[in-house]
């Protein structure tokens, strides 16, 4: 099961975080987890390209994991644009895990 946790101060996303395996398929044909990295690596490809704010990004070499924190140092507007990307991002993970809910869980803390 690929975990969605999103870290919040302030009821703003601060970092991200998504570990597992969707596991809804053979390898090469999950559908959950080609959509969930698609979603995820498309937001923070976003993020980069639009907003040009660095981020901390962590990953393992062989998928699985993937962790992303926002940093501290960035304006308040790169800081709302940047949470818009990522609150969208969000609403796509959502709707695969309404339809695919045995295969993703999203919780915030």
């Amino acid at each position: 099961m690929i975990q969605v946790i999103v870290f919040r101060e302030d009821e703003q996303i601060r970092a991200f975080e998504l570990s597992g395996h969707a596991e809804s398929g053979p390898y090469g044909y999950d559908l959950v987890c080609a959509g969930v990295s698609a979603v995820s690596v498309g937001s923070i490809n976003a993020v980069l390209a639009l907003c040009e704010v660095d981020l901390d990004i962590n990953q393992s070499d062989n998928g699985g994991y993937l962790h992303v924190t926002i940093p501290d140092s960035i304006s308040s507007e790169e800081m709302r644009r940047v949470q818009l990307l990522f609150e969208g991002m969000l609403v796509s993970l959502s709707s695969i895990e309404q339809d695919y809910g045995q295969f993703i869980t999203i919780q915030d803390k």
